[in-house]
């Protein structure tokens, strides 16, 4: 059998899914999946209102303000890659209260395909996609959400196809009082079904906890999120920035437990949350870390974005920066179809 060479598509894909990427399959998993949640950083689920695509994040949000809601995005990802998503809620009644159902897929594009000896082999393609369905639930007597999605995934690259399942779980604290939300989750808590090859490979597991509060006197809605607690140190030393002592000594990047909490931090605002305008921004700082370029201003790690309504829609943009020559736009439209 000839093997076809691939070099490009897992360039591409390591550098698309940064420095924690390359270690699991189907890290499309892991990619913001809606303008909203890009503008906020790439990680939002720390917010409890009638946003429908939240649940793909954090499924212990699910709730009735969300029924009948149709949400679709799709993102002018790097090179030819795209991507999106698609999300609907339904409350079969106070009972039951309320299911929600979610499909994300990307589309890598076309490659050119050669043997070992460099003969061409034709092009070919690469898709994922996963489907989820999610439930939550109140714990009686107490201001705690309990949740969960069941994910079923496709992926084929080339000729290779596999197949995973997987479950998101989250918990989810609500203070009305103080309009304080705090999360946690847990997602791709899976196995791969059947693999590409021979060998099985692990699902991109992501522990993460969110906080999120409107303050009470300004138009501002705050988050704070620590992502990839899966794995706790996530810093490292880029050589590209060792000194050079006076006697030719290699002085390695200096680390520190402050800088490896920094990375696992993102911050974000929405301005005018609850009306018919808003506009959100975000620093994330593992992407800033990790995609700056020395010597240069880039504003890796920065996102912006904004949200409309107009009576029964509601339309979302986001902007996220990487560095000078890599950049996405995120698009949705959110359909509510009660009205």
């Amino acid at each position: 059998m000839k093997q076809k060479l691939t070099v490009v598509f897992l360039i591409i894909t390591h550098f698309v899914f940064a420095q924690l990427g390359g270690e699991q399959t189907y890290q499309f998993l892991n990619l913001a999946n809606n303008p909203r949640q890009a503008a906020l950083g790439g990680d939002l689920f720390a917010a409890f209102d009638d946003d429908v695509f939240v649940p793909l994040w954090n499924p212990a949000v699910i709730n009735e303000a969300m029924d009948k809601q149709l949400a679709v995005s799709y993102v002018d990802y790097l090179g030819d890659i795209s991507y999106g998503s698609a999300a609907y809620a339904y409350t079969v009644d106070r009972r039951v209260q309320t299911y929600h159902f979610g499909v994300t897929f990307v589309d890598y594009g076309q490659f050119v395909g050669a043997d070992e000896q460099g003969n061409l082999t034709g092009n070919f393609s690469g898709k994922e996609l996963a489907f989820s369905v999610g439930y939550a639930k109140n714990i009686a007597w107490t201001d705690l959400y309990f949740g969960g999605n069941i994910k079923f995934i496709s992926s084929q690259l080339e000729t290779y196809t596999s197949f995973g399942a997987a479950v998101d779980l989250g918990l989810t604290y609500k203070n009305e009082a103080l309009d304080f939300n705090a999360s946690l989750v847990v997602r791709n808590l899976g196995v791969q079904l059947k693999a590409y090859d021979a060998q099985k490979e692990q699902l991109p597991l992501d522990i993460s906890f969110g906080m999120s509060q409107q303050l009470e006197h300004v138009p501002i809605r705050w988050y704070y999120t620590l992502e990839n607690l899966q794995k706790w140190n996530i810093i490292f030393s880029n050589p590209a920035r060792a000194q050079q002592t006076l006697g030719g000594e290699t002085i390695p990047e200096k680390q520190s437990f402050l800088k490896n909490i920094a990375n696992h931090s993102i911050i974000g605002i929405e301005l005018f949350p609850q009306k018919g305008f808003n506009l959100r921004m975000s620093y994330n700082f593992r992407r800033a870390n990790e995609l700056k370029i020395l010597e240069q201003r880039a504003f890796s790690g920065f996102s912006l974005g904004f949200g409309m309504r107009f009576n029964k829609v509601h339309v979302n943009y986001a902007y996220s920066k990487y560095n000078n020559v890599s950049n996405a736009s995120f698009f949705s439209v959110t359909i509510d179809l009660n009205r």
